[in-house]
C-alpha cells in the first residue's frame, strides 16, 4: 500500500511501505521506491544522492504518522514508479 509518512524531523515521505516482524530495536518498516515531498511540489528519491538503492528499513518510531496521499500526489508517484 502506498502512504505518506512524516518523519520525526518533518520530511514527508511518499512510498509504499510493508510492516515487517523484527526483535526489539531492529528495523520494522520496509519503504518500497520512497520519494520525498519537496517544497517546490516536486518527488525526489529518497536518499538517492548517497545511494542507488530502493528499499529501505527503518524504525517505526522514527515516524510521526502516516496517512493517506492525496490524489495528486499519489498519482505523480505512481507516475515515476512505473
Amino acid at each position: 500500500m502506498v502512504k505518506l509518512l512524516i518523519l520525526l524531523q518533518g520530511t514527508a515521505i511518499i512510498s509504499k511501505i510493508e510492516e515487517v516482524g523484527s526483535e526489539i530495536g531492529e528495523p520494522d518498516c520496509r519503504l518500497i521506491n520512497p520519494y520525498m515531498y519537496m517544497a517546490d511540489g516536486t518527488l525526489q528519491p529518497w536518499l538517492s544522492d548517497l545511494t542507488t538503492q530502493n528499499i529501505f528499513m527503518i524504525h517505526s518510531d522514527k515516524i510521526l504518522t502516516i496517512t493517506d496521499p492525496n490524489q495528486t500526489l499519489l498519482d505523480k508517484y505512481e507516475q515515476l514508479t512505473k
